[in-house]
């Protein structure tokens, strides 16, 4: 008679459901749609008001480059002034998540309420700007970050949610692919509706004559269609209290094989250990000051185009889609890499790759002189930096999100987002004082990007690069639904 076996079978290796994640990302593609709109044109929309409200004039695009250095500080703090409310309200709102029990589940009634208040409001922006009324301006732009602060941070929580930790780097990697190709949509249309043909030309100054409103309403129109189309989606194919009742199982063999110095409580009350808040401490200050060079030039790389290179801001929509496919690369070999080196080494590396362009391009920027013309070079530096940040990305958020429980995942989200937006606050502040300095102008954009990112990279050296002696379904094995 033959005896049982006293071996346990091998589990199967978890699979990552890509059909869902894509589902998922649909949330993310509505996020970076409206905030890639909104740094293309916001910036420059302040710029032109400032301008007009304090009466400077000019006559040469030298001129104009000069007045406009003189009102980033005022700039920056607008562009800030948002982000201190956010500041807030994501760890709110990640905390209500985390506690909220409805039949629409824990995330899916704050991405509904906010995506619908940010749609609204978002297409008034250039209409305000249009009829030249900062007061109007800088109340709509307030209400459209506040309303995405309501649905970023659940939309965000929504993929860990739904996700078992070993496999949240590829999870994001899509997710990342998913924003990024909703990033992608208004650098398109900016080709072919750039603010520099809505301004006229950056040769003389707006003459007060009404220039044609479409050509900058139809990003922002697009923009607010799309958040709404993406979010339908999302609500009709992710029902998340039947998702996670399925999954049950799986997420809990993830807690297992987290990547962590101490375990993981379950309890809410029970507070973390030392290594892993050494190691959550160490994750939040590199991304604080990435974010700082990251968003930094994303929020001044408009006016860099338009007043320093005195180019048309077209170009600058094709070198931002040159950057997203670079990321798009990146998001799609991130997770595997990660698998190799461990998440640490795949954000030093990206963090390092992307200090080597910004270095390129400061020393680019500082030995040619402006001649009205887009540089080539910057289209070759922001592949090597786009791809060098999506490592980062992809990698630091599921790093976080180790160090908590399922019960927590509303709450880290939250720090982590609290994190890049107290960057997203401090940056414009200070990039705007620095350009009123004698000697720092836009020319020296990149050594402000490029200070940052080493300061943190060697923030990052604190963190521990923990890797689980576990096998995980990687390539084509890993893409398939769970049972």
């Amino acid at each position: 008679m033959e005896q049982p076996s006293s071996v346990a079978p091998q589990q199967a290796p978890l699979k990552l459901n890509m059909k869902r994640t894509f589902i998922i990302g649909f949330a993310f593609f509505g996020i970076l749609l409206m905030w890639q709109v909104y740094d293309n044109y916001c910036s420059s929309f302040l710029s032109e008001l400032f301008i007009e409200a304090f009466g400077l004039k000019w006559t040469t695009p030298d001129e104009h480059k000069a007045v406009a250095e003189q009102v980033q500080w005022l700039v920056g703090i607008m562009m800030a002034i948002d982000n201190i409310a956010a500041l807030v309200m994501m760890p709110l709102f990640g905390r209500l998540s985390d506690k909220t029990k409805s039949p629409l589940g824990k995330r899916m009634p704050y991405i509904l309420v906010g995506t619908f208040i940010c749609a609204v409001a978002f297409p008034f922006i250039p209409l305000a700007f249009h009829h030249h009324i900062l007061g109007a301006l800088i109340p709509l732009m307030a209400i459209t970050v506040f309303s995405a602060m309501m649905y970023r941070n659940p939309a965000v929580a929504l993929m860990p949610d739904l996700t078992p930790k070993p496999l949240r780097s590829k999870a994001n990697g899509i997710i990342n692919i998913m924003g990024y190709i909703g990033g992608a949509i208004p650098s398109v249309l900016g080709i072919f509706l750039s603010l520099s043909s809505y301004l006229g030309t950056v040769a003389k100054p707006k003459d007060g004559q009404l220039n044609n409103l479409w050509v900058i309403e139809i990003p922002f129109l697009i923009a607010s269609v799309f958040m709404v189309a993406s979010v339908v989606v999302l609500f009709f194919k992710i029902k998340e209290n039947k998702i996670s009742e399925e999954i049950a199982d799986d997420m809990a063999r993830g807690e297992a094989l987290a990547e962590v110095a101490d375990s993981v409580a379950d309890d809410e009350e029970k507070p973390m250990s030392k290594a892993n808040k050494i190691m959550l401490f160490a994750i939040l200050g590199a991304e604080f000051f990435w974010f700082m060079a990251d968003n930094g030039v994303s929020t001044f790389l408009s006016n860099y185009t338009l007043y320093h290179l005195q180019a048309d801001t077209s170009q600058l929509m094709i070198n931002t889609i040159i950057g997203g496919l670079a990321s798009v690369v990146g998001f799609a070999i991130a997770g595997f890499i990660a698998a190799k080196i461990g998440r640490k080494w795949s954000i030093v590396s990206g963090l390092v790759l992307t200090a080597l362009a910004y270095t390129a391009w400061l020393i680019l920027s500082l030995a040619l002189k402006p001649d009205g013309t887009f540089p080539i070079y910057i289209f070759v530096i922001f592949f090597f930096k786009g791809f060098g940040m999506s490592m980062v990305h992809v990698n630091s958020l599921p790093m976080v999100l180790e160090l908590c429980s399922a019960k927590k995942v509303g709450r880290f989200t939250s720090y982590y987002y609290a994190s890049s937006m107290a960057a997203q606050t401090v940056t414009p502040c200070a990039l705007g004082l620095l350009l009123m300095l004698p000697n720092f102008g836009f020319d020296l954009l990149p050594l402000y990007a490029l200070s940052c990112t080493v300061v943190a990279a060697a923030l990052f050296f604190l963190v521990k690069n923990i890797r689980k002696n576990e096998t995980f379904a990687v390539g084509l094995e890993a893409i398939g639904e769970n049972d």
